[in-house]
């Protein structure tokens, strides 16, 4: 996110072009977590000026207890969003009516991409094969349990277990 781009971007929002500081900390706050679209757009508009010094070049005035864009700035802000004529040119070409084939994508990408899903899969076997292990090592140690408090059966408190380790191994496999 550009921060003189924003801060020339947000007193003009106001409907007499001056911002009190807390709304601009507050409308700075949200666009600067808005996500990349206004991140990207604020890196496009500065590099249409790329020497913009919103305080030494007066498109914007400090006033007490608040900011203020002046007539440069607005004059900085409207050529900053204007297109370029170039892209205007784009538009004033008739359209095709011929289907537009998907470009190939470089093989770099692609390689990546294809490594990423490798990835991806092998940790996916990796979880799926833990989780077999953990609940083969369960069953085990149940089964385990279970051949042990039968070699007990005269004490009360191992035929308790006995059964609770039974219900355990039927609900778990």
């Amino acid at each position: 996110m550009n921060f003189q781009v924003t801060v020339l971007n947000i007193p003009e929002s106001y409907p007499d072009g001056f911002a009190v500081m807390a709304d601009l900390k507050r409308d700075m706050a949200i666009l600067a977590t808005s996500g990349r679209d206004w991140a990207d757009r604020t890196k496009r508009l500065a590099a249409r000026v790329p020497d913009l010094a919103i305080f030494s070049q007066g498109p914007v005035a400090r006033e007490s207890g608040g900011w203020k864009i002046t007539v440069k700035g607005r004059t900085v802000l409207e050529f900053m969003e204007a297109r370029p004529v170039a892209d205007q040119a784009i538009e004033d070409v008739p359209a095709v009516d011929a289907p537009l084939l998907p470009l190939p994508q470089p093989a770099e990408r692609s390689r990546r991409r294809r490594e990423r899903r490798e990835r991806a899969r092998d940790a996916r076997e990796r979880a799926r094969a833990n989780a077999s292990s953990a609940e083969w090592r369960r069953t085990e140690y149940l089964k385990d349990a279970i051949q042990e408090l039968k070699k007990v059966k005269h004490d009360v408190r191992a035929q308790y277990y006995l059964i609770c380790a039974s219900k355990l191994s039927e609900t778990f496999g």
